[in-house]
């Protein structure tokens, strides 16, 4: 595990230093930066290194799914995680996952900010300038974007952290101005990029700024819509908000420009850790089996396997064979209500995508993994059957072509083509085409339905209830008796507000 900082140390040491623990890749001094291409393209994957930090990439599930009714953690969890799991608000200043997660976002964030402002007087092509400009913006903006989800309110940086005072930097003045801050980020990475002729593994395109755009529109305007606190305070036009959404979305779905990106034909394929350039994955992060380290190389696989003693064991992959993978942790557990609720009857995003038994080498019966604390039905999406010891190819998916349309669908509402990309989605799971004539509440209520088998341990549940105003309803949190203001945004980390006065 790579060692921890401050936002403080962490920023102005990657600008001042080199003298990190953790290892800085594709760091500069002032002197040599961005004299080559090689140069700049360094300092670009520099600014996605940040968010493979093993602190970052499972936070990704702490945050989206864990803290609802979709993941429960194991009993021995350390607490913050379990603290999250649990909605313990009390406990949420000085947790450390909430920690990792904004302390990772602005060391994206100051990363990026270093490519904006150096690439403009390096001596490469206007091609590749416009390149690296396009995926330092996209990726401040997605930084923002989490951190916006996550936290409300955050502070805005637009430059390099390169003293004291740099991180002093006041909160947003206003949700307004927070989320025209990241809407005018994406917007200014569609203006550089241009869609890849193939997707790259790690790497950000104009789909995946078109992507997020209709992703952060959508966001803001069905929160406002579902009357979530503070978001229905907010300046714009619901209307206009989701008419953005469609626009932005159907230039990734629908759009003779965009050839690379499409729906994969069998869920198997999606979910295959040799296929991560297939035309579902619009961005998707980087990690390899033949990584040094973690965060190189992934165990995110043994999170959601439960621990079977024995070591290797199989499950059924694509066409029933009989795939390899290693015991896990046992630390994402399915919920039960869950499992046996998300999904209509035949729906092959359970059948298939949801492992209930294990196999020993011969085919014969290892488990039934009936729910227990040792035992569970578990997420297959993250398996790779060609795990070297415990390093795995497996990756988070941070946009997918089929989140893109369904993005679509429920911002247009009952178009032809939004019941379009839906009836696809669910004749691959193998589910009827939903009914005809229904209305665009009823219709956005099935989208949301089918957002959730679809994405399911994507890291995506909780920013949907929270945008439609049913976060509070979750287990835990209603539990407690919790309204939507007690769950609509985290505190800001006390490791931040005690650097920072102005927050």
């Amino acid at each position: 595990m790579k060692t921890r900082y401050t936002i403080l140390l962490a920023a102005m040491a990657a600008i001042m230093s080199c003298t990190l623990e953790e290892k800085p890749y594709g760091f500069y001094s002032e002197d040599n930066f961005y004299k080559s291409e090689a140069d700049a393209e360094s300092a670009v994957l520099y600014i996605y290194d940040a968010i493979t930090y093993i602190e970052y990439s499972r936070s990704i599930v702490f945050l989206g799914d864990m803290n609802t009714d979709e993941l429960r953690t194991k009993g021995d969890a350390v607490q913050s995680n379990m603290d999250i799991d649990r909605w313990r608000v009390n406990n949420f200043r000085n947790n450390t996952t909430l920690g990792n997660f904004f302390k990772y976002s602005y060391i994206t964030i100051n990363r990026a900010n270093a490519v904006i402002r150096k690439v403009g007087d390096s001596p490469i092509s206007e091609s590749f300038r416009n390149q690296c400009l396009g995926e330092a913006y996209f990726m401040r903006a997605y930084s923002y974007f989490c951190l916006a989800r996550n936290f409300g309110r955050v502070p805005i940086h637009k430059d390099v952290v390169e003293s004291l005072e740099d991180t002093q930097a006041p909160l947003a003045a206003s949700l307004d101005e927070l989320w025209d801050f990241i809407i005018s980020d994406f917007e200014t990475a569609c203006d550089y990029l241009d869609y890849y002729e193939k997707p790259i593994t790690g790497r950000s395109d104009l789909a995946a700024a078109q992507g997020f755009l209709a992703k952060a529109y959508l966001y803001i305007a069905s929160a406002k819509a579902n009357d979530v606190p503070y978001y229905r305070d907010m300046s714009f036009s619901v209307e206009d908000y989701y008419a953005k959404a469609a626009e932005w979305a159907a230039l990734v779905v629908d759009n003779p420009l965009q050839t690379t990106y499409g729906f994969e034909e069998d869920l198997f394929d999606i979910y295959d850790v040799n296929m991560p350039d297939g035309p579902e994955h619009i961005f998707i992060m980087s990690m390899d089996r033949t990584g040094a380290e973690e965060g190189q190389f992934s165990k995110i696989s043994q999170m959601y396997i439960p621990s079977v003693s024995g070591g290797t064991y199989y499950i059924k992959g694509k066409g029933g064979k009989l795939e390899p993978t290693l015991s896990g942790f046992g630390e994402y557990h399915t919920e039960s209500e869950f499992f046996a609720n998300a999904f209509e009857a035949g729906d092959k995003r359970k059948s298939d995508l949801i492992c209930t038994n294990v196999y020993r080498e011969d085919g014969s019966l290892l488990r039934a993994m009936a729910d227990s604390d040792e035992s569970y039905p578990f997420c297959r999406k993250y398996i790779d059957p060609e795990f070297v010891g415990v390093k795995t190819s497996t990756k988070p998916y941070l946009l997918r072509y089929s989140d893109v349309a369904l993005i679509y669908a429920e911002a247009a509402g009952p178009t032809a083509k939004a019941y379009e990309l839906v009836n696809y989605i669910r004749a691959r799971a193998g589910l009827e085409a939903l009914s005809a004539g229904l209305s665009v509440e009823d219709f956005r209520a099935a989208v949301f339905e089918e957002r959730e088998a679809e994405l399911a341990f994507e890291g995506n549940l909780c920013y949907d209830l929270r945008r439609l105003n049913r976060l509070h309803l979750v287990d835990y949190a209603a539990a407690q008796g919790f309204m939507p203001e007690d769950v609509v945004f985290y505190p800001i980390p006390s490791i931040e507000t005690d650097l920072n006065p102005n927050i």
